[in-house]
């Protein structure tokens, strides 16, 4: 790593330690730091981004640990979603949460295989809807990843199940190889699922989500393990 970035890698960990003080020792801070660093630097096609990327990731983690721990200030709900590659669907069913609840989830997504890759059609569709995908970043499926999502949403029938979580599984076609006008119904298919999600969690929505189902969609497929049979509620303060 150049010195600018070990410079800027240092300067995060002091704005991170102070921001979460309250739950994590500045050691925690650098490690988590560090971490994100090893998973996004060998991957990184654009090194002038790498800064902003490592900076997401570790604010990420250190909010996922710090429900763990039950910080307060952590408790929204989390939802995880996963794909194949974490090139497409993911990244689609992420950004349109994050946009459609204006914010009130904490949402992550994940790949069983990342390709440190993201579908250049996927992030025009979502421009057309005025999200930007610029700092999004591949993420593998990762036991810590899997610890603490209210809810884990598989995209696809074919995938692993994330065995002792509560799951959601939504059949979504693959955007791979598909014209803009696939993917930009690709775009509402997820979306409607997103909905009725943050519906079921008690999130209230951005006008913007106020949308007609387009016509046929598919319904989506609950798959909830017996260890937590309890319909999705919106997690309340510690």
């Amino acid at each position: 790593m150049s010195m600018n970035l070990e410079s800027t890698g240092a300067t995060l960990t002091g704005e991170l330690a102070y921001q979460f003080e309250s739950t994590f020792s500045r050691e925690e801070v650098a490690g988590i730091v560090a971490r994100a660093r090893a998973d996004l630097e060998p991957t990184s096609r654009h090194p002038e981004f790498l800064p902003l990327l490592i900076e997401r990731a570790a604010r990420d983690e250190l909010v996922s640990l710090a429900r763990r721990r039950g910080a307060p200030a952590a408790r929204m709900p989390e939802i995880l979603f996963v794909c194949r590659h974490n090139e497409g669907r993911s990244q689609m069913a992420a950004a349109l949460t994050h946009h459609l609840s204006e914010g009130a989830v904490h949402v992550r997504s994940a790949g069983v295989a990342p390709t440190g890759l993201l579908n250049p059609v996927v992030v025009d569709v979502l421009a057309e809807r005025g999200i930007t995908l610029d700092h999004a970043y591949p993420t593998p499926v990762r036991d810590d990843v899997l610890a603490t999502p209210d809810v884990v949403v598989t995209m696809s029938p074919d995938l692993p199940s994330m065995a002792g979580r509560r799951e959601l599984v939504w059949d979504i076609a693959d955007p791979h190889h598909r014209s803009t006008e696939e993917v930009r119904a690709i775009r509402e298919h997820i979306e409607q699922h997103v909905i009725d999600l943050l519906a079921e969690l008690e999130v209230r929505l951005s006008p913007d989500a106020v949308r007609p189902a387009p016509a046929g969609r598919t319904p989506r497929r609950p798959r909830r393990t017996a260890a937590q049979p309890q319909p999705l509620r919106r997690p309340t303060a510690v």
